[in-house]
């Protein structure tokens, strides 16, 4: 398994969130086919929405890998990174080799991004991710490193701003 940058594994995660919302339950395939068509005739046009979420969906049921170790090599960094490289390891054919040609010319850095995503998406168990959950974070922290060894806690003046019956 290797290690992805958090921000593709949380990229392939909305991917996910996105195709089972559009997809519905019960599942209407006809809403996705839909959906997916038009994300793929923007794309084409050379317009589209900039957004990585958008780009991966259009992508994710066209597009081909050819070099799975080099992905995930090129997931351990989300900006920066070699879009050509990256255009290189995926291709879409058919109807789609038009509307990949149009996101890789047109929107580089973002395409490079969706692709990755797409690729996420389509093999989650060859990668894993950083566990950032405050369970996690919190496992080696001993609390708050600042002590005051003098202070015995709160003032009698201060507790009897609290004290009900009073004194």
């Amino acid at each position: 398994m290797r290690k992805v940058h958090p921000e593709f594994a949380y990229q392939s995660r909305e991917l996910g969130g996105q195709i089972d919302g559009i997809l519905g339950d019960p599942p209407n395939r006809k809403n996705y086919d839909m959906m997916v068509g038009a994300l793929v005739s923007e794309y084409t046009s050379g317009g589209g929405i900039e957004d990585v979420n958008m780009m991966s969906f259009a992508l994710v049921d066209h597009i081909t890998f050819s070099d799975p170790k080099g992905l995930l090599a090129e997931a351990g960094e989300y900006e920066g990174g070699s879009p050509e490289n990256v255009f290189a390891m995926a291709a879409c054919e058919g109807d789609a080799e038009a509307m990949y040609a149009a996101m890789t010319a047109n929107h580089p850095e973002l395409a490079r991004q969706a692709i990755i995503t797409a690729f996420l998406f389509k093999h989650p168990r060859l990668w894993d991710e950083d566990d950032e959950s405050l369970e996690q974070l919190s496992r080696d922290d001993d609390g708050d490193d600042r002590h005051d060894d003098d202070d015995d806690g709160v003032t009698d003046d201060f507790a009897q701003m609290f004290d009900k019956e009073g004194d």
